[in-house]
């Protein structure tokens, strides 16, 4: 498959069935992950693999909304960023979940993004709630998790038509 053909069929899934996820194709997924660029090359980084339904089921409570889709996926893995570190956590830790999200659909797997950075559940911020689960120090950011899982319910993929071009401006 060309990049673009990825790019087009990379769609957010939300339903998952049981089968698993091998360790060849985690294997790739992290290594997805392990080659995204950072700023400086400085890698802060950490992948957090969850395979546990326990803390797969803790983690869907994370968040007020759009977090429940995790009880049902095979894994998922939390992208932990060392804020001491670099202070570009937030874009160093969205290019490895983007790269991630792409690899799963290379794969023919599903996957979701789930946002965690400026999310909240009942009023306490998601991040904290996370760091409690995975048991991680505070000076660790979390910008989301991505579920990951075989699945039967994969959106259409999107055409090279869908796209809107009016958001591309040329300066002259």
């Amino acid at each position: 498959m060309e990049l673009m053909d990825v790019m087009l069929k990379r769609r957010s899934t939300r339903k998952f069935n049981d089968e698993d996820i091998t360790k060849e194709e985690l294997d790739k997924i992290l290594h997805s992950a392990l080659l995204a660029p950072t700023s400086r090359n400085r890698k802060p980084c950490n992948f957090m693999v969850i395979e546990r339904k326990e803390t797969l089921e803790l983690l869907s409570k994370s968040k007020d909304h759009g977090a429940d889709l995790l009880r049902g996926a095979n894994k998922a893995i939390a992208v932990v960023a060392d804020t001491m570190i670099a202070d570009t956590w937030i874009e160093d830790s969205s290019i490895a979940l983007t790269y991630m999200h792409l690899m799963a659909t290379e794969l023919g797997l599903g996957s979701c993004w789930v946002q965690i950075h400026l999310r909240s559940r009942d009023g306490v911020d998601s991040q904290e709630i996370v760091r409690d689960i995975l048991k991680i120090d505070d000076h660790y950011k979390i910008v989301g998790v991505l579920a990951l899982g075989h699945s039967d319910d994969i959106p259409e993929a999107h055409s090279i038509e869908d796209v809107d071009k009016g958001k591309i401006h040329f300066l002259v």
